[in-house]
């Protein structure tokens, strides 16, 4: 089977070359690695090290100013089918692949009995921990912590019900489940509430998520806060639509804490979030933190 490595980039340039590092040593290695820059000139520069497999480059624009992730991942995946393509790998540009990983998700792939969204776990590696070269680290060696929220199963799979954990830091799937699903919905513009509803979809097309053993990746620190204020414009946005296509808000936790810390307000006449003030790109408001690792929960993830 022909597989593809799918990821997107915007300003994380060693991250990427760390990731096609983990991608060089992999123990069955992909077929091709699109790469997506959204707006990044300087992305594809980071590609000149060693990589798995033939790598794709593909420009993304903006999305009035703000990144376009689901149609950038809709882009890296077209790019992907069109170059012959039967499984689909979408890991997050912070994320470095464990040795198996590619191979996991082949063989996940390739035995499935029906359709499915596979999943791995992710691993938050610290400050410290993510104080890598470029290339030439033992991939073997990346530990971390895993998410708390997340299965982390310890042998073979294990299926969940549960759509609302589904993310897209690291998942696998069919060509034939990609077309099915019709991929991210493009509506929802800049960052939250496309994972929410992908999973949701899949859920209602009766395809489960299914964790695995064997196909972690370690993902590279960056500063963030929580709530993601910086975002606080486009999570209010794509809850607001994610309500008007469901009939419910996903990402509570985040826009509970929006309101707490006087940043959002929810309307229960109109059934609608709205923003109470502009949020300043390197200030805090009252109440928000800075995060660790840039880790989505689960009950407040897009």
């Amino acid at each position: 089977m022909r597989t593809a490595v799918i990821t997107t980039v915007s300003g994380r340039g060693l991250h990427l070359r760390r990731q096609r590092w983990g991608l060089a040593q992999q123990t069955s290695t992909p077929d091709l690695h699109v790469v997506v820059a959204m707006d990044d000139p300087t992305a594809f520069a980071a590609c000149d090290g060693p990589g798995g497999g033939e790598l794709v480059l593909v420009e993304q624009p903006l999305d009035g100013g703000e990144l376009p992730l689901a149609a950038a991942r809709n882009a890296g995946a077209a790019a992907a089918l069109d170059r012959g393509a039967d499984v689909l790998v979408f890991l997050d540009v912070d994320c470095i692949p464990s040795r198996g990983l590619v191979g996991r998700y082949r063989d996940a792939v390739r035995s499935e009995e029906r359709m499915v969204l596979h999943c791995g776990t992710v691993n938050y590696l610290s400050a410290a921990e993510s104080e890598l070269s470029a290339t030439g680290f033992d991939i073997d060696m990346l530990r971390g912590r895993p998410h708390p929220a997340r299965p982390e199963p310890t042998a073979g799979s294990h299926d969940t019900d549960d759509w609302q954990l589904f993310w897209s830091l690291s998942f696998a799937v069919s060509a034939t489940t990609w077309r099915r699903l019709g991929g991210f919905d493009e509506r929802f513009a800049g960052y939250g509430g496309e994972d929410t509803d992908l999973g949701l979809r899949a859920h209602l097309a009766d395809v489960p998520i299914r964790w695995w053993s064997g196909a972690s990746a370690s993902h590279q620190y960056h500063p963030s806060t929580q709530p993601p204020v910086q975002h606080l414009d486009s999570i209010l946005r794509n809850a607001n639509l994610f309500r008007d296509l469901h009939g419910f808000f996903p990402m509570t936790g985040w826009l509970e804490a929006f309101a707490a810390a006087g940043l959002a307000r929810h309307d229960p006449v109109a059934d609608r979030w709205t923003g109470l003030r502009q949020v300043l790109p390197d200030c805090l408001a009252p109440g928000v933190g800075k995060g660790t690792t840039g880790s989505r929960s689960a009950a407040s993830s897009g």
